[in-house]
């Protein structure tokens, strides 16, 4: 009972009439692909977004031992491959300690990427995405340059232009553990594609060395990532929640065209009351782009979530019209199509 009048009220206060969106419609950056219906950072889950209207694909970044881009959620390849399963492997199982965090798994780093070549995706998140698992074993660990060269191709096929959204995962990390310098790869695997600072490409990362040492030698859109808790690991005095005061944001605009911060940070989860976030980053001249939205119990506040388990869909139109309404100029979705629909006038394509 409780529930139903919270949930009359929230639908009261988030009424927004459907030609609002039209107007200036935010960019839709297909989170991982449409990792709410493929398995992440897979061509086909990138495929199948770009069919179903993204402005954005966004591959996750990691490094092969012989220092091939590839994309995965994670270094750590056992939650989204075969690789536990794969006797030929057992002797390249380690632990490291990745970002203060002691992991044990199998590594990127690790593998050439022949022997990833032989690794099939699996679902990471199969209780909450059991259909998902249909499609385990089905598809390779792309290259980059692979998912560049699909969206080339899907470009080329519908006339629209599609942009390139890739995280830099642990560049600290790798380097100071591995000896791999990601931002000179990144830098280099660009040039090779031939992929200016003009296109439609934005480099992301949770660390902020690697930012500014990107707008140092490079004209390439820039984005800060903001966690909910912490701080950039490779900055240990500086806190995420300074980033988003008056003071943080100026001091971000000075290297970053942008921020992808934390969907809390911009309105309230539970209330959806906004934050001030999007106004003050507009004041310093960046970009807001938040994350994640996406539709299943299992990922939702407990004021929206529905009947049913984990996996069942929740009150996510709710969340998902607050979050445009707060004016945000784009946002990560792992469902594009219900994005899309919500939208209800195809895309936009001001972005950075």
């Amino acid at each position: 009972m409780v529930r139903s009048i919270i949930l009359s009220a929230l639908a009261a206060a988030l009424l927004i009439p459907a030609p609002a969106f039209a107007q200036n419609d935010p960019l839709i950056i297909a989170h991982r692909g449409a990792s709410g219906e493929r398995p992440e950072h897979t061509l086909a889950a990138y495929e199948l977004a770009i069919d179903q209207g993204a402005d954005f694909v966004e591959p996750d970044l990691v490094v092969t031992k012989d220092l091939v881009l590839v994309a995965r959620h994670e270094n750590e390849l056992s939650g989204t491959t075969d690789v536990a399963s794969r006797e030929e492997f057992e002797h390249l199982r380690r632990e490291k300690t990745i970002d203060g965090r002691r992991v044990a798994g199998w590594f990127a780093e690790d593998f050439t990427l022949a022997e990833l070549r032989t690794l099939r995706a699996r679902e990471r998140v199969g209780n909450i995405r059991p259909a998902n698992t249909q499609y385990n074993g089905l598809y390779q660990v792309p290259t980059f340059a692979e998912v560049v060269q699909l969206v080339r191709a899907k470009e080329a096929e519908t006339g629209r232009s599609i942009g390139l959204y890739p995280e830099l995962k642990h560049p600290n990390f790798l380097l100071e553990a591995e000896g791999i310098d990601v931002v000179d790869l990144v830098l280099r695997e660009l040039r090779n594609l031939d992929i200016g600072a003009d296109e439609k490409l934005i480099i992301q990362c949770f660390e902020v060395g690697p930012l500014r040492r990107l707008n140092q030698r490079s004209d390439y859109h820039l984005a800060q990532l903001i966690h909910p808790e912490g701080g950039p690991v490779d900055e240990p005095t500086m806190r995420y929640a300074e980033m988003v005061t008056a003071s943080g944001l100026a001091e971000v605009a000075e290297y970053a065209d942008g921020i992808g911060p934390w969907l809390g940070y911009v309105l309230d989860p539970e209330t959806m009351a906004e934050t001030t976030l999007v106004a003050d980053a507009r004041a310093a001249g960046l970009k807001v782009h938040p994350w994640t939205l996406r539709k299943e119990n299992g990922f939702l506040p407990a004021s929206l979530q529905g009947e049913g388990g984990p996996s069942d869909d929740g009150q996510y139109e709710m969340l998902w019209r607050a979050a445009i309404a707060s004016g945000a100029d784009g946002f990560f979705v792992d469902n594009v199509k219900e994005f899309v629909e919500l939208l209800d006038e195809g895309t936009n394509e001001s972005g950075f």
